[in-house]
């Protein structure tokens, strides 16, 4: 009987297939993601169901302005009032000749926005003469006027002659 010997030759070494560590094979995981691809976003939400009765709006992000040119040529604020647009002219009529004389008292034409305290302060400053009391009122052509009386170390007559009044 022929017995055969166990060869020396050491049996050819194949290389054995990866091992797999959960990751799907390549194919399988391009087409899935294909598949969300071609799905988009639009899936199915649930709605909230309201158990109360009030909705109140929720609170958003306000941003602040960043505009990207100025609405208006001229930024800085209204022109405000200085003394001589505070006082636009003395009246000369009869009346108010009176009240210069006997009342010791001036009467201006103002400006619509002047308030009592910014006509005494311009009145101050332009003729320096402290006023004791200021009364106004707004004429029908729509002009105010504005009846300022001196203190009585002021002679309304002499401030009338600075002017050019009288």
């Amino acid at each position: 009987k022929a017995t055969t010997a166990p060869s020396t030759k050491a049996a050819p070494v194949t290389k054995a297939a990866p091992k797999t560590t959960g990751a799907k094979p390549q194919p399988e995981k391009a087409l899935k993601a294909a598949k969300v691809q071609m799905k988009g976003t639009h899936t199915k939400k649930a709605h909230k169901i309201w158990k109360v009765t009030h909705f109140f709006r929720p609170r958003t992000v306000e941003l602040r302005r960043a505009p990207k040119y100025a609405r208006r040529s001229v930024v800085t604020g209204a022109p405000r009032l200085d003394e001589y647009s505070i006082l636009k002219f003395p009246l000369t009529t009869e009346s108010s000749m009176k009240k210069i004389e006997d009342n010791n008292t001036l009467v201006f034409i103002v400006d619509l926005t002047a308030t009592k305290k910014q006509i005494a302060a311009a009145v101050k400053r332009l003729y320096g003469v402290s006023a004791a009391k200021v009364n106004t009122l707004v004429r029908p052509d729509g002009q105010k006027k504005a009846y300022v009386r001196l203190q009585p170390d002021h002679d309304a007559l002499d401030v009338a002659n600075k002017i050019g009044i009288i």
